[in-house]
């Protein structure tokens, strides 16, 4: 994709063209839980439950990394934007060393802190085993997964967006291949069960991250790495630091916040619990594309903000607001009619488990355009570098509406687990509003007007060449 078709395009040619190959990708790495949730699906209830249980765990420590990974996105966005390559490739490398030493670190401590984990969460006895055996592996393959999402974001960064398709499409087919084999064995390999899900997903993130370096290293698509690049830049790590802290404070909460649900929900037993991983597959299918625009969003104000184009910036903010907003609010109603049979396509063989999970999905589907309006909006916010904004929302959405609400209405009401369902959608629209008002308000372009982000990337940029880090080259 060529610089000028972003900055000078049509809008939404310039949106679609990030956009949708960005939905394909994740809608393709979500594939990888949805191939698990299928195969573990034909276990029973308990495995899934088992997958449920783990899924928040591991969700919380990716989260962790996830800051540093989007304080690198808009810097490399905004040097793109500005047509510094040298700083560009820069940053991609620092960006990747950072989070790889932390993926590294996170894997041991979750690796060892696991069965904690789940003490915590009061698995029952019939679904403890599985899960510890599923949430080690995947510990174990944080790396990887780590460094995939790192080469991603990346490829955002600079708008190319449409090579992480192909690579995710042979990894999520080959991980539909290995899961029978590993979960139900074949010949000379051990039946793992739950635990072979992991595996599998292991292995084919493994080859994914592989075939990400070469493609960097190469340097022929937007990004070409040295090793030179990877000599730490401390003042460039304080920098991300500073942009990405508050972003992984943002996901983190996020992800205690459905460890905290999942506390609420695991009381009502592994039925429930069952119902709610069931139900939040779809759930979690059905976000993709409000995150795909998002991150399209952020990367196209973002480059627009780079090369001075406010106006542009402006335009795009709200025509992917729109768009967000229709497009889920359209699929929630699909997801209104169809909800026992998209149930049933995870869980073919538990009636209690279908009906439980089509109650959650009813419940939530028609509240799901306001969660891709906020989704939206807040790729704005970040691509303008500021990613406080994006974590106080998420702390209001989580803990000071969502959890205090489900706690409230699955105990202190004959609702029971429902008024653990209705606390998202009524999460969803508040939080929705408020980010509405404060967008409207127009502080985000103040801040680009008054120079704020330029200054901080000049000052980066000044401060690794008097590290003795040349750019130039």
């Amino acid at each position: 994709m060529k610089k000028n078709e972003l900055l000078e395009g049509p809008i939404l040619s310039s949106l679609l063209k990030l956009a949708v190959p960005i939905m394909i990708a994740n809608l393709l790495q979500a594939a990888y839980q949805l191939v698990d949730a299928f195969w573990v699906g034909r276990l029973g209830g308990d495995a899934v439950a088992a997958v449920s249980i783990s899924t928040p765990v591991i969700f919380l420590t990716i989260a962790l990394g996830t800051g540093l990974a989007i304080a690198g996105s808009i810097l490399i966005a905004q040097y793109f934007g500005a047509g510094n390559q040298k700083m560009v490739n820069h940053v991609a490398a620092q960006t990747l060393s950072m989070v790889i030493i932390v993926s590294v670190f996170l894997s041991i401590i979750g690796y060892i802190l696991s069965p904690y984990f789940l003490y915590l969460l009061k698995v029952e006895p019939a679904v403890y085993v599985d899960a510890l055996g599923f949430m080690r592996v995947a510990f174990v393959g944080l790396v990887f997964s780590f460094g995939f999402m790192i080469f991603q974001s990346i490829m955002r960064g600079v708008g190319r967006v449409t090579l992480p398709v192909y690579i995710v499409l042979g990894t999520v087919i080959l991980n539909f291949a290995l899961d029978p084999l590993f979960i139900y064995g074949w010949k000379f390999i051990p039946a793992l069960g739950v635990k072979g899900a992991a595996l599998a997903t292991l292995f084919t993130q493994l080859l994914a991250i592989i075939i990400g370096f070469a493609i960097l290293f190469r340097g022929k698509h937007g990004i070409h790495l040295r090793i030179a690049d990877f000599k730490p830049d401390y003042k460039h790590i304080k920098r991300a630091f500073e942009i990405g802290f508050p972003s992984s404070i943002e996901q983190s909460m996020r992800a205690l916040g459905m460890m905290a649900i999942t506390f609420l929900i695991v009381r009502f037993g592994t039925l429930t619990v069952a119902s709610y991983g069931a139900g939040s597959n779809l759930i979690q299918l059905i976000l993709i594309p409000a995150l795909g625009l998002s991150m399209a969003i952020a990367t196209l104000v973002g480059q627009n903000i780079g090369a001075g184009n406010i106006d542009r910036a402006a335009e795009i903010s709200k025509l992917g607001a729109y768009l967000g907003f229709g497009l889920l609010t359209g699929l929630g109603i699909i997801a209104f009619i169809f909800a026992p049979y998209l149930i049933a396509f995870f869980v073919p063989n538990d009636q209690a488990v279908i009906e439980g999970g089509t109650e959650l999905l009813r419940i939530t589907c028609l509240s799901w355009g306001f969660l891709g309006l906020q989704l939206c909006l807040t790729g704005v916010f970040r691509a303008v570098g500021n990613t406080k904004l994006p974590m106080i929302l998420t702390l209001v959405s989580q803990w000071v509406i969502q959890f205090p609400l489900a706690f409230i209405l699955s105990h202190n009401t004959s609702l029971g687990k429902i008024g653990i369902w209705w606390a998202f959608p009524i999460a969803s629209v508040v939080t929705a509003l408020i980010t509405v008002i404060i967008y409207a308000k127009g502080d985000w372009k103040k801040e680009r007007l008054t120079g704020k982000t330029n200054k901080l990337i000049d000052k980066v940029e000044s401060e690794i060449v008097k590290e003795g880090f040349d750019i130039s080259k």
